[in-house]
């Protein structure tokens, strides 16, 4: 796992996104375990107070759970209530704002479709 934490968040907060866009990009599977909160404190220099928060967050959310004395384990359906999640909150808070920005823009369906098609944005060529 390689983290550059940012000032725009808590740290936290940055720790259980990476985790969730592990689990998202199915790098953490279901039934695998989660490094340990020693561990991640030790390798990212971070208060274990830290790790434990997030992961806290993870539990509380259903997306790992806890099994006494042996560690964290993704839960089973944990990518699909991500996945359904996210997305919710994409239509609902990110979407709203780009599509603001493509109208204010000037951008047309066809040429957004058409960068679709070639699989990239306009900055990537």
């Amino acid at each position: 796992m390689s983290v550059n934490w940012h000032d725009q968040s808590p740290i936290y907060r940055q720790l259980k996104e990476k985790v969730q866009a592990m689990i998202l990009d199915g790098v953490l599977k279901p039934g695998d375990a989660l490094p340990s909160v020693r561990q991640i404190a030790a390798d990212y220099q971070i208060n274990p107070i830290t790790v434990s928060k997030a992961y806290q967050e993870l539990v509380d959310e259903s997306l790992v759970e806890k099994r006494r004395g042996i560690g964290m384990y993704v839960t089973e359906g944990a990518s699909d209530k991500l996945l359904a999640t996210e997305r919710q909150r994409f239509l609902e808070e990110e979407w709203p704002a780009m599509l603001d920005r493509i109208r204010r823009l000037g951008i047309g369906t066809d040429e957004l479709l058409a960068q679709i098609k070639r699989g990239k944005t306009t900055g990537d060529e």
